[in-house]
């Protein structure tokens, strides 16, 4: 049975908005879920729809036959290929068996905020030409919002399944992207749900869940939630809605910097860093979100490329209960021989790819080169018949050999069902609440609604809707520009563009601009990235504004009647130092790229239709951070090479602004009604007192490793959190709780999030909330050997200025 979430965001801490729109698409989900399948009403090309299994000559073979396990079926289908055929299906684009009625595949389709064009398996040229925008990973992670995270998820999947039946899209896609932002110039860092790993985890398990089709069976246990699919046991021949991906897979954050590419780069990662700070993420999207595909990265990792690191993904498959196939990035097996130089030959590429686990290549190179390495000796077909077997068992639990997939259980989705108002209200509430207010000087906003005053809006970025989508973006269901939005709530509304264009290598259009802000009674500037600063394969070099942006939002403020609004744009840190100090800038918000409803999102929060309650999922460094290698993977900071590490767990430098930063039209004050002070462990244990001492400036502190503690679930408790809204304004709020060591101890955190909710509370009202804290994990990190350790002593909880003490005791 569907039941509703609570942990995160419950029903009684929604806003009545947000409720009514949690209960639109909960209803959505109920009536594909349970009524009977009817099939779409199509254009008439759409009659010849090919697929596998379609009767009456091709839908007698053991692998159609639904009442056979999924690996009997795959194997059924492997044994009935030709050695050219099997090759054939190693590429994203599998070439069809036409003898055994199998047409051909695309692997390739992107989905990592909406239905996107990066991939060829996504049409637009259709019934279908739109899908709903949602806002970057980036602006989402901001609303701190898991419950958002997992609609966002079924609601693309119910876009992708739709355009699925129009044969407008694949099956398979590969989103999401959980790699961290370790820098703050990474050109993809905008993807990304952030720096913290327990964020991006957290993010993995949302999303996949809901796009592989995980909301349609929700079940709860004690202290969390496990959703599984409606008529699945959870185990491996598991049903799915589609196939999420995630990427990639692993320490990969570096597109081009310097002499560094992405194709050649060897990331050379501690184990340190490594266990609890690029792996985690993969590990949840695997354990927790099940998911279906793994994408391996180009780079190398201490010296070995990703791809041909068997360790590296075997781990995923024998320790983490990895169930799908993995994939290349594309070309990435290309690269192992031809930009890496890692082999002498491209049969010896093939083969090392293949003998660590990767299924197929995004590319060519194994259509090119698999035969030659057979008759080399280098590979068996035993080899490839083990890649096929996990890809045909992820297409089979797709449902793509069950027959004509508009008689199947998703067979009623089409055109009705992409662009919905309840999609469009969904990305519109995403945007909403990942919007982060920075400054607010004298409480300068919200703006006064219903007041007859002018208002200047300059940027370039400010008049055109089609910088604001960000990278991996389809075509959406419809756009409106920042100024756009801004008009429906000020019908004396003037526009100038500062700069030609986002880079602003002049001032020629400085005279306008300034002309038009002293007619105006008040000034919002936009400034800050689109793709032509940061994307895929291209990295800043800078933080600070493009070109002479900087110059412009000075020159604006300084001739403002009033002081003015800055809007920030763009996925990476901005070093806005200038801003943040002047007092003709009264207040600041990041928008990062909010996708279609951008427009009518910040209106409603410069207006006051909506109380802000983002919060940065990223450190803001100053310039001088760029001083920094970007080629150096170190999370912790080492003085001694004036190294000040990376991300609010590790850096011991300035910074703009801080991880979870973010204020409110209101104010909010927290208590701790309930957690324990001590926690104890009771003898025996398997402790090697030997190694399990830290000595550190003289202090001696225990600890124990992880693996050494037997009672890990009985040390489990529940926070309980009273949140007030001590404003004038109804709003929405994000409890973030922390955790950190008393004393200083080698390796550890400065301190590391442990768990968030975002809650709903009325003005001068209280909400009570409660975030579970698990010890073993939450109150430990990796060692040198990349060895979870539990220190025992004291451990300081805080939420906002509120702190308190757990001590962890042994008997």
């Amino acid at each position: 049975m569907l039941t509703l979430r609570t942990q995160n965001t419950s029903l009684n801490s929604m806003s009545p908005n947000w409720k009514s729109l949690f209960f639109l698409l909960l209803l959505q989900l109920f009536k594909l879920c349970f009524s009977k399948s009817q099939p779409f009403t199509s254009s008439s090309s759409n009659s010849d729809l090919q697929f596998p299994c379609k009767p009456p000559h091709y839908s007698s073979y053991p692998f159609c036959n639904t009442s056979l396990p999924i690996t009997t079926r795959a194997q059924s289908l492997i044994s009935l290929l030709t050695l050219r055929e099997k090759i054939q299906q190693l590429s994203n684009n599998a070439s069809a068996i036409p003898r055994l009625g199998i047409p051909p595949y695309e692997w390739w389709s992107e989905s990592l905020h909406g239905i996107a064009t990066n991939g060829p398996g996504v049409s637009f040229n259709g019934t279908i030409p739109s899908a709903t925008s949602f806002p970057q990973v980036i602006v989402t992670a901001a609303a701190f919002n898991r419950t958002l995270w997992s609609l966002i998820g079924s609601a693309i999947a119910v876009e992708a399944r739709s355009m699925y039946n129009l044969g407008q899209a694949g099956l398979t896609f590969w989103a999401p992207n959980i790699n961290i932002f370790r820098d703050p110039r990474w050109g993809r860092g905008q993807e990304t749900p952030g720096e913290d790993p327990m964020v991006a985890s957290a993010y993995a398990i949302e999303f996949v869940n809901g796009f592989q089709g995980g909301n349609w069976g929700i079940r709860h246990d004690g202290f969390g939630e496990r959703r599984v699919l409606e008529g699945h046991d959870g185990g491996s021949d598991d049903g799915l809605m589609l196939s999420a991906c995630c990427k990639h897979f692993t320490a990969y954050d570096l597109e081009l910097w310097g002499n560094f590419s992405r194709y050649s780069f060897n990331a050379v990662v501690s184990e340190q860093d490594l266990e609890d700070t690029y792996q985690p993420p993969f590990r949840s999207c695997i354990q927790q979100g099940k998911a279906s595909c793994l994408m391996c990265s180009y780079n190398a990792v201490n010296g070995v490329p990703a791809c041909a690191q068997k360790d590296l993904l075997d781990k995923a498959r024998n320790e983490w209960g990895f169930k799908g196939y993995i994939t290349s990035d594309c070309d990435a097996v290309a690269t192992v021989y031809e930009y890496q130089n890692y082999t002498k030959s491209s049969e010896d590429a093939v083969a090392d790819v293949l003998k660590a686990g990767m299924d197929i290549n995004c590319g060519t190179f194994l259509l090119r080169h698999t035969l030659s390495t057979i008759k080399k000796g280098k590979v068996q077909e035993e080899d490839i018949d083990k890649a096929l077997l996990n890809l045909f068992s992820v297409q089979l639990r797709l449902g793509l050999f069950d027959g004509d997939p508009r008689n199947g259980q998703f067979g009623s989705l089409g055109p009705k069902d992409v662009c919905t108002s309840e999609h469009k209200t969904l990305a519109l509430e995403a945007t909403r609440q990942g919007i982060v207010l920075l400054k607010n000087d004298k409480k300068f906003l919200p703006l006064e609604k219903g007041v007859d005053f002018s208002l200047a809006v300059i940027g370039p970025l400010a008049n055109n809707a089609s910088l604001l989508g960000g990278g991996y973006t389809g075509i959406p269901c419809s756009s409106k520009g920042l100024f756009e939005g801004l008009q429906e709530y000020t019908k004396r509304a003037s526009y100038a563009a500062g700069c030609l264009d986002v880079p602003c290598k002049s001032r020629a259009g400085f005279r306008e601009a300034i002309h038009t802000v002293k007619m105006a009674d008040f000034v919002v500037i936009v400034a800050g990235l689109d793709l032509t600063q940061e994307r895929e394969d291209h990295d800043r070099v800078s933080l600070l504004l493009p070109g002479k942006q900087m110059a412009l939002v000075s020159s604006v403020a300084a001739a403002s009647k009033e002081p003015v609004i800055l809007v920030l744009t763009g996925g990476g840190p901005l070093d806005v130092t200038f801003a943040k100090e002047d007092p003709r800038i009264a207040s600041i918000l990041w928008i990062g790229y909010p996708g279609e409803s951008g427009g009518r999102a910040l209106a409603e929060v410069l207006f006051g239709d909506f109380n802000p309650g983002g919060r940065l999922p990223m450190t803001w460094y100053p310039e001088s951070f760029t001083n920094i290698p970007m080629n150096d993977m170190n999370m912790r900071a080492d003085p001694s090479q004036g190294y000040p590490g990376r991300t609010y767990r590790f850096y011991t430098g300035s910074r703009l602004y801080g991880f979870g930063d973010g204020l409110s039209y209101s104010k909010f004050t927290y208590n701790i009604v309930s957690a324990p002070k001590k926690l104890r462990l009771s003898r025996p244990l398997k402790v090697d007192s030997s190694r399990n001492i830290l000595h550190q400036a003289g202090d001696t502190l225990d600890y124990l490793h992880i693996d050494e503690v037997t009672s890990c679930d009985s040390l489990r408790f529940f926070v309980e959190i009273t949140v007030t809204n001590i404003g004038d304004m109804d709003g929405g709020h994000t409890v973030m709780l922390f955790s950190r060591m008393t004393k200083v101890v080698k390796g550890a955190p400065k301190q590391q999030l442990i768990g968030f909710n975002r809650v709903h509370t009325g003005s001068y009202k209280s909400t009570a909330t409660s975030i579970l804290v698990d010890p073993c994990t939450h109150f430990s990190f990796a060692n040198d050997y990349g060895e979870w350790i539990l220190p025992l002593g004291d451990h300081k909880l805080m939420v906002g200025d509120i702190e308190h003490v757990v001590s962890i005791e042994i008997n």
